[in-house]
């Protein structure tokens, strides 16, 4: 059965998973926080970090809960903790609407490395600056990159249908406290995201499958509106973007790329409003993407 997916803002597949041990590093040894983590971030979304050692200092990468992977303030280690700052703008309006006052509120992350978990406290200062908000997530070590696997040689299973095309049956919101957006009409799976006038922007959830994958070929239809921005999550961290990016110059923000990580080579996507076909693969944390028959990105 082919399945046709109207997308609004995105889908997800999260996971996580945590693991307990002795502790393996000494007070001042940062060897062990080195690397790629994969998170799962309060509230059960997913996330991503890279620390890495410089010429004399430190750095990382973080992706938190979706958008593009991006740079952290600062990393730091003392007494065998790794901290890690994040800089969260905030605009300040008067009873006019426009904004009177530009600030950044630094949020810290404390993190204990465990075998091959990473355990964090969150500390983030509430917007109105008073008090500050803690929460505790857990990450797992990402191994180091196997080589391209052969696609060739690669069996996959019976092939699992997603969408039944009558409800939301395999489906959960990745946010049960966010409202919702989603709902199955003519056999297709819509999202209405609807925003107020004159209110505050709204933040709906996206979806994620009740099923839990690692290697596997995905194969979906979806259709756009223009100026529409979505994706379609793998494995909660990578997302293969979905958007209305017809006639731009080549970027990985566009339809098809992996968001903030690996451009296309070729456009091959359609105007708005068109149905346009995705075929996903993933194995070994090497993906191919074949966008409406053309192969833009390659293993």
């Amino acid at each position: 059965m082919q399945t046709r997916i109207l997308v609004g803002r995105g889908l997800a597949a999260v996971s996580g998973l945590i693991l307990f041990a002795q502790p393996t590093f000494a007070a001042e040894n940062p060897e062990p926080f080195l690397g790629r983590w994969a998170l799962t971030i309060p509230g059960g979304g997913a996330g991503w970090l890279e620390v890495r050692q410089e010429q004399g200092w430190f750095d990382g990468s973080i992706l938190w809960g979706g958008g593009s992977v991006v740079p952290v303030s600062s990393v730091f280690f003392n007494d065998g903790t790794l901290y890690v700052t994040r800089v969260n703008d905030v605009e300040r309006k008067g009873a006019d609407g426009k904004v009177i006052r530009k600030q950044q509120f630094t949020e810290l992350l404390a993190g204990s490395v465990w075998g091959d978990t990473i355990e964090f406290q969150q500390f983030s200062p509430n917007a109105n600056g008073q008090g500050i908000r803690d929460a505790s997530f857990s990450g797992k070590r990402i191994p180091a990159l196997p080589p391209a696997p052969d696609l060739s040689a690669v069996k996959f299973g019976e092939a699992i249908s997603l969408f039944n095309g009558k409800d939301l049956s395999g489906w959960q919101p990745t946010s049960p406290r966010q409202p919702s957006g989603w709902m199955v009409e003519d056999g297709i799976l819509r999202n209405k995201a609807v925003q107020e006038e004159g209110k505050p922007h709204k933040s709906y959830t996206n979806l994620k499958t009740e099923r839990e994958f690692e290697d596997f070929n995905l194969t979906l239809e979806v259709r756009v509106p223009p100026r529409g921005n979505s994706g379609i999550y793998l494995r909660g961290i990578y997302e293969v973007q979905v958007t209305d990016s017809y006639g731009r110059p080549l970027d990985s923000h566009n339809m098809g790329g992996v968001y903030s990580r690996i451009t296309p080579t070729v456009n091959a996507e359609k105007p708005a409003n068109e149905w346009q076909s995705l075929d996903i693969t993933l194995v070994d944390r090497h993906v191919t993407v074949i966008l409406n028959g053309k192969k833009i990105i390659d293993n």
